[in-house]
């Protein structure tokens, strides 16, 4: 698929884009881009300790076990981290947490609209790829 890098003021960007869903078609054709923050090893294990009612405390120190690696997986922190292993052998109430940390890890957490890219196409947006409908909405 053609790609077209067009940067634009932030000022008027707004503009432009309602012209471009405008002399596109609507919002059936014209969409921006999104992508979706994942839920990475140290939060999944925050929100999860969170949910399940374990002390903030406990789930801090839990989480900051996981070595500082970029993109480390939960699985890899317990490979790298013995005293990690060790801390969920000790407690019940930790291995259920890292059990539903497994099935979690890597899902999206929240949406984000980062770059405002634009996707143009011949045939209702739908018929190519999923779309999501924000709260503001207008096209």
């Amino acid at each position: 698929m053609p790609d077209i890098d067009v940067d634009f003021c932030i000022n008027g960007r707004e503009d432009v884009y309602k012209y471009v869903v405008e002399r596109y078609g609507g919002g059936d054709y014209v969409a921006q881009i999104i992508t979706f923050a994942k839920l990475k090893t140290r939060a999944v294990i925050r929100d999860v300790g969170r949910a399940l009612g374990i002390e903030l405390a406990e789930v801090d120190a839990i989480a900051k076990m996981v070595p500082d690696v970029l993109n480390i997986t939960l699985d890899e922190a317990l490979e790298q981290e013995p005293r990690l292993r060790e801390l969920i052998e000790k407690k019940p109430e930790y291995g259920e947490l890292i059990r539903i940390c497994r099935v979690l890890e890597g899902l999206p957490r929240q949406r984000l609209d980062p770059c405002r890219g634009v996707v143009i196409s011949d045939r209702p947006l739908v018929e190519y790829l999923p779309l999501f409908r924000g709260k503001k909405a207008r096209w």
